[in-house]
């Protein structure tokens, strides 16, 4: 066992550098994470610019939220509460939830009021500093939710439990998709194609995936895992387009994982059918969306839920999923980099580095 672990540290905005930290001592009640694989997320591009810093988010922070690692040591009694013991593969959610507030006791800990999230909201100044992925080595606190990861599943494979797991949570839990189901999905990032994956599992008749041209790759890996239209909508009209595909109907549900752009925001009003047509938004903007039809809203009867996230409930589901071999998740899984190039990773993510990207990971040991 070393005595220091490297790890990938956002000091500023756009400043990261690598730094070293004492590998801490564990006793019975948490453990400690050998890093394998951590997934890059989009809001790892945000709290890269600063975005972050309004949801939480406090330089300097070890970056790494989606963690896959072997349990290198843990005490006794955290063995017994999360069922896993040393040398078990893992998957860590970013919240460490407080468990006694309002929200935790009903379910609801990604809302936890401490706020505490490995990856982005709690300062290496804090011992044992070790409290993001994107190092050789994570503390795990005694809260910390802890998913064993089926046996025969790589640890790439199992990083991409968290899209796959937000699309469960978002189309199955929360809107209710089902067999019949027309969905349209604005965004073909990881997310996007988690929400496919979701969408297929629901047993939905028509997934319809729009993007750009500059989406073209990833378009096609939509239509692999199941999407059965994808719509490039500078090219094509999304609005006609699912007119026609539905005979006028529109969408049962339409979700918005697009990044930045307010424009799916207006149009998603337009592509959900009258009287019970549902919107999902959970794609951050950062800004507010002019001109947006509040009416349409009122006269259409038209469901918007805001979400934010995974759950307990989709953890499993979406373990389950990559376990079973049904679909060709590897095509997700675009580019790795090496601990010392986690900014290019992170450039990457945010359009600014390798191209043709989907889900971006860091290896921290190579």
């Amino acid at each position: 066992m070393p005595e220091k672990s490297p790890a990938a540290v956002m000091i500023a905005n756009r400043k990261l550098e690598v730094q070293e930290f004492p590998v801490p001592d564990i006793g019975s009640d948490d453990g400690l994470l050998r890093m394998e694989c951590v997934g890059v997320c989009g809001s790892d591009w945000s709290f890269y610019l600063g975005d972050g810093e309004r949801i939480g988010a406090r330089f300097p922070f070890i970056l790494g939220h989606e963690n896959i690692g072997i349990i290198d040591k843990i005490g006794r009694d955290a063995s017994r509460r999360w069922k896993v013991s040393e040398g078990d593969r893992v998957a860590i959610e970013e919240p460490i939830p407080c468990g006694r507030c309002r929200y935790c006791l009903g379910g609801r800990y990604l809302r936890c009021d401490e706020n505490r999230r490995y990856g982005s909201h709690i300062q290496t100044t804090v011992p044992p500093f070790l409290w993001g992925g994107c190092s050789r080595y994570m503390y795990l606190h005694p809260n910390a939710l802890v998913y064993k990861v089926p046996d025969g599943v790589s640890a790439a494979a199992a990083s991409l439990y968290l899209p796959i797991a937000n699309g469960i949570r978002w189309v199955q839990q929360i809107a209710g998709a089902s067999s019949g189901d027309t969905v349209v999905i604005q965004g073909p990032g990881q997310q996007g194609l988690g929400c496919v994956i979701a969408a297929k599992e629901a047993g939905v008749s028509r997934i319809i995936v729009s993007g750009l041209q500059r989406d073209a790759m990833r378009l096609e890996t939509a239509r692999a895992l199941g999407a059965t239209h994808t719509v490039c909508v500078d090219e094509e009209d999304l609005i006609a387009r699912v007119a026609e595909i539905t005979d006028g109907q529109m969408a049962d549900l339409v979700i918005d994982v697009s990044h930045g752009a307010t424009q799916p925001v207006v149009m998603a009003l337009k592509l959900v059918k009258k009287c019970g047509g549902k919107i999902i938004l959970a794609g951050a903007k950062h800004k507010p969306v002019p001109e947006f039809p509040t009416d349409e809203i009122l006269y259409r009867e038209i469901t918007i839920i805001g979400v934010r996230g995974h759950d307990f409930r989709s953890i499993e589901p979406s373990l389950q999923i990559i376990a079973s071999g049904k679909y060709p998740i590897h095509l997700l899984g675009t580019h790795s980099f090496g601990l010392e190039r986690t900014e290019e990773a992170i450039l990457t993510v945010g359009g600014q580095g390798a191209p043709n990207a989907v889900h971006v990971t860091v290896l921290p040991w190579s």
